[in-house]
């Protein structure tokens, strides 16, 4: 900064202040959405706890109330007096000790995790006042009464604790309204959860947040959606509806007729419910053979050699250029030392012990000048495109079709935003990586997501925010990469969205008529398409979805906050009535068509080895991400997932070699087995040791 001139440092100063407001800004929205989220689990483990506990006092009071009531029904068969009756039994003070108990154990089992919650009031008086003076927070009208109480919380004074901001029906009600609150903890609460569910659903914002702010004021206006030539559908609701209604009526009755001629493949419906079998693997013969026998004619090399190869041809490290001067960088090897520490989780410091060529601080200096997000998505780019152009990936497929999915990566507890246990991974707190790979097995973008979170929105990420992503005009993923709005945006925007549900016989259709729907499915059917709802917020939708074409906001930002609506919010159910028709049209063709499901499985296996690579590649750190800023975990993931597609490029380039000198000694390489080879062996390459390269250049 030294460096520059006054005007030039006072401009990225000012900038930095306010990129640094909007990322604090969004960071207290998420630790405070997390303490909620805690503050929840811990009433619902005390709630659980308690009913636990009480199961042995419930068996046995229900016992003694059987046995009274079998020794009332014994004297009043006798015609004896019951009062006698209760008092030889049980005796009148037990039998009154015997209620209460019952009532409060009645109490324990009905228990809501809300007469817990205001056990966390502490935690919130620890911050929630100076983190409400904070932030300039604004409000749709309906979150009026909510936004007063929440000034009352922030300013301290004396306040009418006015519960407007609940509906009459809900639950923080009934327990405010029975229960004693004079110290006003409980209703702090409830405005804390609530605050916390008013920035989920965007009906509350912040004015300075990338995050939070207001979503429809970030959305293209009205007039620059015909402009944009990525929308697929047409300007009028009542053309799409009606082209949609004539394809599902159709799509309905091929089903139907499918099913009563058994003609449905691997499957069929039996008294309203669908079975279908999962398509069981079935490689050609000889391809295993082959796979190895062209990995044997692969010669053996180090990592170092193989990344100066394949920057020698591809220029990647032009991408890296200097942050101020805008020059490619000079050191080509010690970039390639970052670059490379980057992607196998050494860090500079150990790479510096490793490599003979440079020192440490001299990694620093070039990690800091010239790798950046930017230039990594550059160099990815490049190696992506002259892989493409390799003979050898024709075979593979034609860049049109991609799968994606996330790889667990555990992570230390010192970690910020990230690291958060995902029980599904074990204990160990976590992040992932989000990657797109195309069908030529090229990885063309990757994303660090929380461990917790759906994948689905983050599916549009990769196929609409670089050039890669564009040309694909099929996109496989798996059951956690679906909800009803990436049906619908998908489509809308001209993709076929094809993702292998776990659980398809349980899911519903819809139809416009379901009266009219063949009486073969009308055990399938969910419900009814609410046409006038989508007709309604068309214009809202086709905001959204040009949005999102024009890269103006990441269209995972968009779909988390429109999953995060409440019901009652019309432009999220119309965009899921929109989601619930696509879905409809994709189950009906994956049911009739094996083929798809083919392609499917094959992509996503695809992915699903690509994961295996990255293992083998991720040797530092006992495979650990031990970065503590989300900055410095994306920028592992980043130099991990070039990594991988460098030593792809490399595979594709030797595999093609060894194709052709298979050929020369007059063995067979029949075409179609060629599609079942894989570029993502890594048994030939020397990943650990000292790190040897050329002489600094």
């Amino acid at each position: 900064m030294r460096d520059l001139s006054d005007d030039r440092r006072l401009a990225i100063v000012a900038v930095c202040v306010v990129e640094w407001r909007a990322g604090i800004c969004d960071a207290l929205i998420e630790t405070h959405d997390r303490i909620v989220g805690k503050t929840w689990r811990e009433a619902k483990k005390l709630c659980e706890t308690r009913v636990d506990d009480a199961k042995s006092s419930v068996q046995q009071t229900l016992k003694a109330f059987v046995n009274l009531g079998e020794a009332l029904l014994e004297a009043q068969g006798d015609g004896a007096s019951l009062e006698q009756a209760v008092s030889t039994h049980l005796g009148w003070s037990d039998l009154r000790d015997l209620v209460a108990v019952a009532a409060r154990l009645t109490n324990t089992m009905a228990a809501n995790p809300l007469s817990h919650v205001g056990r966390g009031y502490h935690r919130f008086r620890r911050y929630a006042p100076r983190m409400l003076k904070a932030l300039e927070l604004q409000s749709a009208p309906v979150m009026q009464p909510l936004l007063h109480a929440v000034h009352l919380i922030r300013d301290g004074g004396p306040h009418d604790r006015s519960m407007d901001f609940l509906r009459q029906a809900s639950k923080w009600r009934r327990y405010l309204d029975a229960q004693s609150d004079a110290d006003g903890k409980l209703w702090g609460v409830a405005v804390l959860f609530h605050l916390r569910d008013g920035f989920r659903s965007g009906d509350i914002w912040l004015k300075h947040s990338r995050r939070y702010a207001d979503l429809k004021q970030a959305l293209v206006p009205p007039h620059a959606i015909a402009a944009n030539i990525r929308l697929t559908m047409p300007m009028d609701p009542g053309q799409w509806l009606a082209d949609r209604r004539a394809r599902l009526d159709s799509n309905l009755n091929r089903l139907a007729q499918a099913a009563r001629v058994g003609a449905i493949p691997g499957g069929g419906i039996e008294e309203g419910v669908l079975h279908i079998d999962r398509l069981a693997a079935n490689p050609p013969e000889g391809a295993e053979e082959l796979v190895l026998d062209l990995y044997k004619r692969i010669p053996e090399t180090r990592i170092t050699d193989l990344m100066i190869e394949v920057d020698a041809i591809t220029g990647f490290t032009d991408a890296f250029t200097h942050l101020r001067t805008g020059a490619p960088c000079k050191d080509k090897v010690g970039l390639l030392n970052v670059l490379l520490a980057e992607g196998i989780n050494l860090g500079l410091s150990k790479m510096a012990e490793a490599s003979n060529t440079h020192e440490y601080w001299e990694l620093t200096r070039l990690s800091r000048w010239h790798v950046e997000s930017e230039a990594m998505n550059r160099a990815l780019a490049m190696v992506i495109e002259a892989q493409a152009q390799l003979p050898m990936a024709s075979f593979w497929g034609m860049g049109v079709t991609a799968s994606s999915d996330g790889q667990f990566f555990s992570a230390a507890r010192q970690g910020e935003a990230m690291n958060l246990v995902n029980a599904k991974y074990g204990r160990e707190p976590g992040l992932k990586a989000y990657t797109h790979v195309s069908d030529q097995f090229a990885p063309f973008a990757t994303q660090t997501i929380p461990a917790t979170v759906s994948e689905a929105p983050y599916i549009l990420d990769g196929l609409l925010m670089n050039e890669t992503g564009r040309q694909i005009r099929e996109q496989y993923a798996d059951t956690g990469g679906f909800t009803d709005h990436v049906f619908a945006v998908t489509s809308l925007l001209g993709y076929k969205f094809i993702p292998r549900i776990r659980d398809l016989p349980s899911k519903r259709l819809y139809a416009f008529n379901p009266g009219a729907v063949p009486k073969e499915l009308l055990g399938l059917i969910g419900g009814k398409i609410k046409e006038e709802l989508i007709a309604a917020n068309w214009p809202d939708i086709l905001r959204i979805v040009a949005t999102m074409a024009a890269g103006t906001m990441a269209p995972s930002q968009i779909l988390r906050k429109l999953a995060s609506y409440p019901r009652q919010n019309e432009l999220a159910v119309a965009l899921r009535e929109v989601g619930r028709i696509e879905r409809t049209l994709f189950i009906i063709d994956w049911v009739l068509d094996a083929d798809m499901q083919r392609r499917a499985q094959i992509g996503l296996n695809k992915g699903e080895s690509h994961h295996a690579l990255k293992n083998a590649l991720r040797i530092g750190r006992q495979g650990e991400i031990r970065d503590r800023t989300s900055e410095g975990q994306h920028y592992r993931m980043a130099g991990l997932n070039l990594l991988a597609a460098i030593v792809i490029y490399w595979n594709t380039a030797r595999l093609g070699e060894a194709v052709a000198q298979r050929k020369r000694t007059g063995l067979p390489v029949p075409p179609e087995l060629l599609a079942h080879i894989s570029p993502l062996g890594w048994s030939h390459i020397l990943l650990t040791g000292e790190y040897r390269w050329p002489k600094k250049r």
